[in-house]
């Protein structure tokens, strides 16, 4: 199966930016998508963008368009979010995850079986 390792948290401060970055190993040649979600203890995950690992394709949750983008590179077994204009409303536990199928606009976690460590992003 597919794993994940997430990197790329850090804090900084409200209008900076931040690239995260999620590698993916193992069988890669079942990802139909990828996507990124957050999370605030005692809040439920949402999804944050997500995009077909072949042909791209991105969609995004609505606060985040415009500041965030994210992109693979099939070459580095890699998905990224560059987030930038960073606010606080933003911290969270950051997760990458996988799906077999295609993406579907709605970000629902309920698609993603397979899920990274997370990696924790704080704007102050």
């Amino acid at each position: 199966h597919v794993q994940l390792v997430e990197s790329g948290g850090e804090s900084v401060q409200a209008g900076g930016s931040l690239r995260l970055s999620c590698v993916a190993s193992g069988a890669t040649q079942d990802i139909g998508c990828m996507g990124w979600f957050r999370q605030v203890p005692g809040l439920e995950r949402e999804g944050v963008a997500a995009i077909n690992w072949i042909g791209g394709n991105p969609y995004y949750r609505d606060s985040v368009k415009g500041r965030f983008t994210v992109s693979v590179d099939n070459a580095k077994s890699t998905l990224y979010l560059q987030m930038n204009s960073l606010e606080p409303e933003d911290t969270a536990m950051y997760y990458c995850a996988v799906g077999r199928s295609w993406c579907r606009p709605s970000l629902s976690q309920a698609d993603f079986p397979i899920w990274g460590q997370g990696t924790q992003v704080t704007v102050f």
